[in-house]
């Protein structure tokens, strides 16, 4: 099962999108509002409060 770059959830393969860098770098998004977020927006997961990094951040704190 891939997970999310941005939230950090988990999803079922055949659903979501890859997004590959000219890195090699590859980028799994559950949905299109995962990848606007990242990718367009330029929000750091870690700031926004729904996402999986935001909670385990603020537990480390």
């Amino acid at each position: 099962m891939p997970v999310c770059s941005f939230c950090g959830k988990k999803f079922e393969r055949g659903t979501g999108k890859l997004l590959v860098l000219n890195t090699g770098k590859m980028l799994w998004f559950c949905s299109s509002k995962c990848e606007k977020n990242m990718m367009k927006l330029k929000r750091d997961p870690k700031a926004v409060k729904w996402t999986e990094s935001s909670r385990t951040f603020k537990k480390k704190k």
